[in-house]
């Protein structure tokens, strides 16, 4: 007799949610950790591209900037340009053929997500870095401060919290993504699914079961995100105290939805 397609389910489930679980596992871990490490590139690449250069600068120094920017440039205009999978496998190959380098699959789906990440949180970074008003850049320098103080405790944590929608979707995006990586056998959920499916043949009833978990991940990961973003926002409604021309001035923040 035909198994049903719910018979199928079950049977699979029972057969491999270990291996759906490790895939799992390491598919958040990678882009998790790909995401923050791409954070973290995008702040310094941010930091750097957004660096004020004006006629007072040296001119050594206006050369450099212009390199290091051009460079800068290239390298996000290269990973935002080329399809996350062909990055893997030139990574992922390239390294143990030119440089005899030989990543564990692991090691280098996290570095292949990270730059890749890296370089869309650059334009992410610098894009929240200019929504904030000039007139804070102008006052932090006429008080004596350098261009990277300005940034750490001025600019920045207004930036954070305008690009963390952002940041958010790329967290989300990273999760799908990691399904690429399997061309370079990481073992993350797709991979361990396909392997799942080669054994009983059942590649719809398989691929159902990946895509609920896929869901649940990423509708998880979007409502913890959302929930932290309401808390930075603070409460809807607040009173500000001291002010002159409205004393109970109430200020209403809209949630971004």
């Amino acid at each position: 007799m035909e198994r049903t397609f719910l018979e199928w389910v079950i049977l699979i489930w029972n057969s491999n949610w270990s291996l759906f679980l490790i895939g799992a596992r390491n598919t958040l871990f990678i882009a998790l950790t790909g995401t923050i490490i791409g954070f973290a590139i995008g702040i310094v690449i941010g930091i750097i591209r957004t660096i004020p250069i004006d006629d007072n600068t040296h001119p050594v120094a206006r050369i450099a900037y212009k390199i290091i920017n051009f460079l800068l440039l290239c390298y996000i205009e290269v990973f935002r340009g080329t399809p996350m999978i062909v990055q893997a496998m030139v990574v992922f190959y390239g390294a143990a053929w030119i440089y005899n380098i030989h990543l564990s699959p692991i090691t280098a789906g996290i570095f292949i997500v990270s730059i890749n990440t890296g370089a869309y949180m650059a334009e992410i970074v610098r894009g929240g870095i200019l929504s904030v008003d000039k007139g804070q850049f102008e006052a932090a320098h006429s008080i004596g401060m350098t261009h990277f103080q300005t940034m750490a405790n001025i600019v920045l944590p207004q930036a954070i919290r305008n690009i963390l929608p952002a940041t958010s979707n790329e967290f989300v995006i990273n999760i799908k993504d990691t399904s690429v990586l399997s061309v370079i056998s990481v073992t993350e959920l797709f991979f361990l699914s396909k392997s799942a499916a080669g054994v009983n043949f059942a590649f719809f009833q398989t691929m159902s079961i990946t895509c609920v978990i896929y869901f649940i991940m990423t509708f998880t990961v979007t409502r913890i995100l959302r929930y932290i973003e309401i808390k930075m926002d603070g409460p809807s409604v607040f009173t500000i105290h001291g002010s002159q021309s409205v004393p109970e001035a109430q200020i209403r923040i809209v949630n971004r939805e």
